[in-house]
């Protein structure tokens, strides 16, 4: 399959090229030519099939043409070492976990994932150039990376981090590592480390130095993975709920998806299976008070503002990447995008009283990302339809605020001690890009 740039200025690329360049000549963001549909029968065999399974047949669909089937049989299976299993919070609203991963976040997925196909790619070229994986990170995309790479033969990692903007365990999980990774700390916000690498790839003496890609959503291999779980979630719903499969002449109820949306490739990666026939009824994005997409799905207008920090630090992005990709899926027409989107905004006062409710009520202990994204659900949901939202992230990673909030103590898992445990390694860097460069050519 072959790959176009959201800003039409590129050349067309195949799957390797817009894996290992990550971002396309013009800055845009490198989209499928065609988005293929999965058959009826992959719908009836699904709910009886294994996560592994179904995620092999979605990446078949994606990948097929590129890359040899047990090469990628091998690639998802070896991904998907986890389960994301479905939890029922309420009558009608269930949680899709997605920290049963090495670093207890949704990115697992995605990350793990574009490591193995990166490899695969790195490993057939004539080329054996390394590659150096740069990756901003407002928390969870940084760990998630970092240990999705590590040991990875041919692979420099360098993750760029907001000084004294992510948690101290979100943080332990990347900056104490060595190796093949460098963790960067940024005295700025996310949004500047973000800059920081669109600026290394698009110059032409860092580019001639060194062999530069991204492991942000921003590329494909790490977005459009994230498919698998919906699909796997929309399965276990249909088991769970005996849910009639999807078929022309039976109608099945179809879930409401709700995703805490920062930088909008987890949501992306959804409106991506809705179009491949996954059937669900209509999604929506939870934002914190980084609410650039809600107010665009209100007035119209995309304007996108320095973004603020807030409790739910893995969301405050405020110039969203990914709504290219979702104005470029709907051909930029703003009906057909509200027809498929819905949003949802909270401040850090309404997380933390969503937190404590939803504790009170049902004992289920949500972190502040899935906070928005249940809350979104709660207030949304029409009589009689089932609601999934992504609970993206384990609450011990923010252990201090969900201990300070719900007023108990969170276990942490072992192998989130295990991190904690480790000497952070980082280097200081300012948001200029010129120190960046410069540090960058010396490697």
């Amino acid at each position: 399959m072959k790959y176009y740039s959201t800003n039409k200025k590129a050349p067309i690329a195949t799957l390797e090229k817009a894996v290992v360049k990550g971002l396309a000549e013009d800055r845009g963001l490198y989209m499928p030519e065609t988005i293929r549909p999965l058959s009826n029968d992959f719908f009836e065999r699904m709910p009886e099939m294994s996560f592994q399974e179904i995620a092999y047949e979605v990446a078949t669909a994606f990948f097929g043409d590129d890359v040899e089937p047990e090469s990628l049989r091998h690639i998802v299976y070896d991904t998907l070492k986890f389960d994301c299993p479905i939890v029922k919070v309420t009558d009608s609203i269930y949680s899709l976990e997605l920290f049963h991963g090495p670093t207890l976040a949704f990115k697992d997925v995605g990350a793990r994932f574009m490591a193995r196909l990166l490899q695969y790619f790195i490993k057939d070229s004539k080329d054996k150039q390394e590659v150096n994986v740069l990756v901003a990170t407002s928390g969870d995309t940084g760990s998630a990376v970092a240990n999705g790479f590590l040991g990875v033969d041919g692979i420099h990692v360098y993750v760029l981090y907001p000084k004294g903007k992510v948690s101290r365990i979100q943080e332990s999980q990347f900056t104490t590592l060595g190796q093949n990774i460098t963790a960067i700390e940024v005295d700025g916000v996310f949004d500047d480390c973000q800059s920081l690498v669109k600026s290394a790839f698009m110059d032409e003496e860092l580019n001639a130095h060194m062999r530069l890609t991204s492991a942000n959503s921003i590329n494909v291999a790490r977005f459009l993975p994230q498919a698998f779980y919906y699909f796997y979630a929309v399965a276990q719903l249909m088991k769970q709920e005996s849910l009639v499969p999807p078929h022309p002449r039976t109608p099945a109820p179809t879930p409401v998806i709700c995703v805490p949306s920062g930088n909008f490739g987890n949501i992306c990666a959804a409106l991506f299976g809705a179009e491949m026939g996954m059937p669900v009824k209509r999604f929506i994005a939870a934002n914190n008070a980084n609410d650039i997409v809600y107010k665009y799905l209100q007035t119209g207008k995309y304007e996108p503002k320095p973004s603020v920090q807030t409790l739910a630090n893995a969301m405050d992005v405020g110039d969203p990447s990914n709504f290219a990709r979702i104005y470029d899926l709907y051909k930029g027409d703003y009906d057909t995008i509200r027809s498929h989107i819905s949003g949802a905004t909270y401040s850090d006062e309404q997380i933390r009283e969503i937190m404590r409710q939803c504790y009170q009520e049902t004992g289920y202990i949500l972190d502040p990302h899935g906070a928005c994204g249940y809350q979104a659900l709660k207030e949304q949901l029409q009589p009689g339809e089932i609601g999934i939202f992504c609970e993206t992230a384990h609450p011990a990673k923010f252990k201090e605020k969900v201990d300070e909030i719900l007023g108990i103590d969170v276990e942490i898992p072992e192998r989130l001690a295990a991190f904690m445990r480790g000497e952070k390694q980082s280097i200081p860097m300012s948001r200029d890009f010129a120190e960046f460069k410069s540090f960058l050519l010396k490697q």
